[in-house]
């Protein structure tokens, strides 16, 4: 590197260490450790391309070619800054006058470069990425611009290729990890052939390491909840192989050697989105022409789990359409989705937050929703129920003595003759309603008041562990949530007054009030006075309360009338406005 002019000797007072990198050919790459100053270095914001909005470019073309450039030591850094990527080695120290490998902003700066010079051309025929280069042709022969008119490019910028990476006139092209071709883009064969042949996980940075290479074909049909059982064992202190996550280990292998081919997709043709829910899971697929472009899974966390069906349908519709943003927005598409009650779902009346909240996420989306049966949507149905756990049956509680009580019930005159009174309709605003041939009081169950089952219930609510001996209001409380009956709260508050265990256990939590002592009496008249409220009065001219200031010697009244609500600072405006002002302050 000396004698090509890359580096030159240093007399700079920054120095950082070198340390030796292995290439695949065997060769030895000098790496330098640039840790120290690149945590020092001002970011350079510049945008890096997406692979997947890269990938999306490449419709249409059925001729590629591939120009692989040696990235760095190809571009000068500045005078000023020469002196910053100085390194220390044993045979002296040196800097380098090229961008070298290791700084916090040579990809973005290459980027940068690479834009500049081919921004005639990008996007149209040629896409950048980084040191690669891709050339596409639509159709077979000589276009207005070849693979050549890039060389010239790059010649005038005195930028190098490396020969043995290149492509020309391709059919089928090795692209960032993908194969891509006329017919679409697939997983590269020779990327996953680690993958299959991938050892069981012994740690959670091996575990890492599988995740990292299996997550950048994020692409594949349910990538996210067949990973789930994986990614949660990176949480801290949760790393336990076990079945669950060796079937999903086995499956992602699985997937990515038997990835499909996507199509890529055509801006000019509408875009189609399948969506739909299930029990731990939503799915979508974005397709064109029958044919998917890509998918999406997302399984539910667990405050998602008890929502409704149409909540769930509701939520995977919307997180597939705002997933898709980039391809959907701003052109008119349509979604396919099994729950019918969607279909009209901006006609709906609004009832609920959440819904307010999911609906506001579709605004400025031109799309018609369309029923699709769900024998039909087998595609994004399976994408939502790969997490699924089979449900065999459902059972529920049932009362055993119910019919006890019902025989109670039609035992007892006055609630036969309330019973018989519903069934003629006769009591039409009564709180005494019938349902499934039980008597109900704002929809609590009726008893008799003579029913065996009061003390039971009564033991129940109050003196079992669930009622833990709770006080007299929170006991009659807690009963009344599901039964009532004539007397109810004389007899729940008898029947805590007479627990047994309440006596022995309980104390009075109330300060002793102490004997009564009698009041002095005045010597003056409006030296001392009592005072009162009376609520609770006949509204008159929106009076409601009253006042009561008494002179304890000659036992003269004012009566001041006051309305609701009233404060202190009210009452006591009144009280100098209507007392102080004739007697003065009392003592």
């Amino acid at each position: 590197m000396l004698a090509a002019g890359i580096i030159q000797p240093s007399m700079s007072p920054y120095s950082s260490p070198v340390i030796l990198v292995k290439k695949k050919d065997g060769s030895w790459r000098s790496c330098v450790d640039y840790r120290a100053l690149n945590e020092v270095t001002v970011s350079d914001k510049y945008p890096i391309p997406v692979v997947e909005e890269l990938l999306d470019e490449l419709h249409g073309p059925v001729l590629f070619s591939k120009l692989d450039l040696r990235a760095y030591h190809q571009i000068r850094v500045r005078p000023d800054d020469v002196e910053k990527t100085a390194f220390r080695t044993h045979l002296g120290h040196y800097e380098f006058l090229v961008m070298p490998f290791g700084l916090k902003n040579a990809p973005a700066t290459f980027q940068s470069t690479m834009n500049d010079i081919l921004r005639p051309h990008l996007r149209k025929f040629v896409l950048g990425f980084f040191f690669m280069i891709s050339h596409f042709q639509q159709k077979c022969g000589r276009t207005r611009k070849t693979p050549p008119d890039c060389l010239e490019i790059l010649r005038d910028n005195q930028l190098f290729v490396n020969e043995n990476k290149c492509g020309f006139g391709l059919t089928e092209i090795e692209y960032l990890g993908h194969v891509v071709s006329g017919v679409g883009v697939a997983v590269d064969k020779k990327k996953v052939e680690s993958v299959a042949a991938w050892p069981t996980p012994r740690n959670i940075r091996g575990l890492r390491g599988f995740l990292g290479l299996s997550g950048y074909y994020r692409k594949l049909k349910d990538y996210g909840k067949t990973a789930r059982p994986l990614t949660e064992l990176l949480k801290k202190g949760s790393f336990g192989w076990n079945l669950e996550a060796d079937a999903a280990f086995e499956e992602l292998k699985c997937k990515l050697t038997t990835a499909p081919v996507l199509k890529l997709p055509n801006f000019d043709e509408e875009f189609v989105v399948e969506c739909d829910a299930s029990g731990r899971g939503i799915g979508a697929i974005l397709a064109q022409g029958c044919r998917p472009v890509a998918f999406y899974s997302k399984a539910l966390a667990e405050r998602s789990l008890s929502k409704s069906t149409y909540e769930k349908e509701l939520m995977a519709l919307v997180l597939a359409v705002r997933h898709r943003r980039p391809y959907l927005l701003g052109r008119k598409f349509v979604i396919l989705t099994d729950h019918k009650a969607l279909k009209e779902i901006l006609h709906q009346r609004i009832t609920t937050p959440d819904q307010q909240q999911w609906i506001s996420k579709l605004m400025g989306y031109e799309f018609q929703i369309k029923y699709k049966a769900g024998t039909l949507n087998g595609a994004a149905d399976a994408l939502s129920r790969c997490v699924d756990t089979a449900l065999y049956g459902i059972s529920i509680p049932q009362w055993q003595d119910i019919e006890e009580i019902k025989t109670e019930v039609r035992l007892d005159p006055i609630l036969q003759e309330v019973i018989s009174k519903l069934e003629k309709r006769e009591l039409t605003d009564s709180p005494y309603t019938l349902s499934h041939g039980l008597l109900l009081y704002k929809t609590k169950l009726v008893l008799p008041s003579n029913s065996r089952w009061i003390i039971k219930i009564m033991e129940e609510g109050h003196s079992s562990t669930e009622g833990g001996h709770a006080g007299a209001f929170r006991t009659l409380k807690r009963i009344f949530n599901c039964f009532f009956w004539k007397g109810m709260k004389r007899d729940v508050y008898q029947f805590v007054a007479e627990c047994l265990v309440c006596q022995k256990q309980k104390y009075q939590a109330m300060k002793p009030t102490g004997l009564l002592q009698p009041l002095a009496i005045p010597e003056q008249v409006w030296e001392d006075i009592s005072m009162d409220f009376i609520s609770g009065l006949h509204k008159s001219r929106w009076f409601e309360v009253l006042l009561v200031v008494v002179d304890r010697l000659s036992k003269y009244g004012h009566f001041i009338l006051l309305k609701h609500p009233y404060t202190a600072q009210s009452v006591a405006d009144k009280f100098v406005k209507e007392i102080v002002r004739l007697h003065g302050v009392p003592r």
